[in-house]
C-alpha cells in the first residue's frame, strides 16, 4: 500500500467560511508566535527547544484570558502546525531548508485535521465545530477513508481540501520502448527520436495582463480595499498560469510514463541554474524541477524505471556515433559535425541519445534500477 494525497476544490458555506478564517488565523497566530519564542529562547538564553516544550507552550498560552479566541477553533490544527514547525527545524538544522519564516495573511493558508478533528462518512466530509458537509467537487473517488485532511485557501480566495489516503499502484504492462529525453526552453524536451514537444511558455502568454494588473496595484493606496481587490486579481492570474502549467506536465509526463519502460533524464540543478539573470525566468517557467518530479513518483507507481544521469554528464558536445567529446560547444551552436567520424548532429538529439545511452548502462550495471541512479561520468557539459 501508499499513501497518496487526493486534492479537490470545495465551495464553504458563510459560516464555513467563518469558522476556516478563524482556523487559518489561529493556526498562523500560534505559528508565529512559538516561532518567535523559539527564537528569542536560543538566541537569549541558548536554549533549544524541541516540541514538546513548543506543545507545552501552546497550553500556557491558551489559558490566558487574552488568547481565549484559541479555544473557539480545534485544537488539532494547532497542534499539527506545532509538529510542521518542528519537521522545518529538523530541516534547517541537518541543511536541507533555511531559517523557518514566518507566516503571513497574504499568502496561502491552510489548516491540517486528523481522524480526531473530522468525519467521513457516505461520501461526506465534516469537520470539527461545523455541522454540515463540505460541499465539494469530487472529480474522483477517494479509495478509502482519509487518514489526514488539510484545508487550503490560496491567494487567489479559492478552497482546497487534500486527503491523504492508502492506495494500490496498478503496475502497467511492461512495453519494450525506451526513450532519452533532453530538456530544454525552446522545445519543453526532445527525445532520442528526433520529438520536440515545444515550450507553451505559459508566463510570456499572460505577461501583458500580469503587468497590467500589477500597475493597477501599485497605484492603489495602502491598506484600501480597492487594493486588496487588485491584489487577489494579480493572484489569480498568478494562480491560472501555475494552473495550465501544471496541466501540461502532468499530461506530458503521464504520456511518456505509459508508453515507456525506461525514461532516461539529466540531472539538473534548477536552483543554481535559476540564478542565471537572462534565463532564470524562462527556466521556472520551463519547470524542469516539477516534471522530473512527476515522471519520478509516477514511474515508481506504474512499475516503470526513471534514470537521471550525472549533471556534469556531457551529452551535448559527446559525439553519440563515435563518443569523440568536444573541448567546448557554446549554447548558441545548436547543429555541429564530429571531426573524428564527420557525424553531423542536431544539439537536442545527440544529447537525448548520449543521455539515453549513459541512462541503459546504469540500468545494465543494476545501479539503483528500480529508482533514480546516476552515471559516474565526470567532465563539464
Amino acid at each position: 500500500m501508499t499513501k497518496r494525497t487526493y486534492k479537490y476544490r470545495f465551495y464553504p458555506t458563510p459560516e464555513q467560511e467563518q469558522i476556516l478564517s478563524r482556523t487559518f488565523g489561529c493556526v498562523r497566530f500560534v505559528y508565529n508566535s512559538v516561532l518567535r519564542w523559539r527564537t528569542d529562547a536560543f538566541y537569549q538564553q541558548q536554549l533549544k527547544v524541541g516540541y514538546v516544550e513548543a506543545n507545552a507552550q501552546l497550553s500556557r498560552m491558551k489559558k490566558d484570558p487574552e488568547l481565549a479566541f484559541l479555544g473557539e477553533v480545534s485544537s488539532v490544527p494547532l497542534q499539527q502546525c506545532l509538529r510542521h514547525q518542528q519537521t522545518a527545524f529538523k530541516n534547517f538544522f541537518e541543511g536541507r531548508a533555511q531559517y523557518p519564516t514566518f507566516k503571513s495573511k497574504r499568502h496561502r493558508q491552510s489548516a491540517e485535521f486528523t481522524r480526531s478533528a473530522f468525519k467521513y462518512r457516505d461520501g461526506k466530509l465534516y469537520l470539527a465545530k461545523s455541522k454540515t458537509p463540505l460541499d465539494i467537487r469530487w472529480s474522483r473517488e477517494l479509495p478509502g477513508a482519509p487518514s489526514t485532511v488539510t484545508v487550503s485557501k490560496d491567494a487567489a480566495g479559492r478552497y482546497f481540501v487534500s486527503c491523504l489516503c492508502e492506495f494500490e499502484p496498478s503496475k502497467l504492462p511492461v512495453t519494450p520502448n525506451m526513450t532519452g529525453i533532453d530538456l530544454g526552453l525552446k522545445d519543453l524536451f526532445i527525445t532520442d527520436k528526433g520529438e520536440r514537444v515545444g515550450n507553451p511558455r505559459h508566463t510570456a502568454k499572460y505577461a501583458t495582463r500580469l503587468a497590467k494588473a500589477q500597475r493597477r496595484l501599485s497605484k492603489k493606496k495602502l491598506g484600501s480595499a480597492n487594493r486588496a481587490k487588485a491584489r487577489q486579481k494579480v493572484a489569480k492570474l498568478h494562480a491560472k498560469i501555475s494552473d495550465c502549467r501544471q496541466d501540461n506536465l502532468h499530461k506530458l509526463s503521464r504520456r511518456l510514463i505509459n508508453e515507456n519502460q525506461v525514461i532516461c533524464v539529466e540531472s539538473l540543478k534548477v536552483k543554481n541554474m535559476i540564478r542565471n539573470p537572462t534565463l532564470s525566468k524562462a527556466i521556472a517557467d520551463a519547470g524542469w524541477g516539477e516534471f522530473v518530479r512527476q515522471l519520478a513518483y509516477k514511474a515508481d507507481w506504474a512499475g516503470r524505471s526513471l534514470v537521471a544521469i550525472d549533471q556534469w554528464f556531457p551529452s551535448s558536445k559527446r559525439c553519440s556515433g563515435c563518443g569523440h567529446t568536444l573541448s567546448s560547444l557554446p549554447l548558441s551552436i545548436r547543429q555541429w559535425d564530429c571531426p573524428e567520424c564527420g557525424m553531423s548532429h542536431d544539439r537536442d538529439i545527440n544529447a537525448a541519445t548520449n543521455i539515453k545511452a549513459a541512462g541503459l548502462a546504469v540500468l545494465a550495471l543494476g545501479e539503483n534500477v528500480s529508482g533514480i541512479g546516476q552515471v559516474p561520468v565526470s567532465g563539464s557539459r
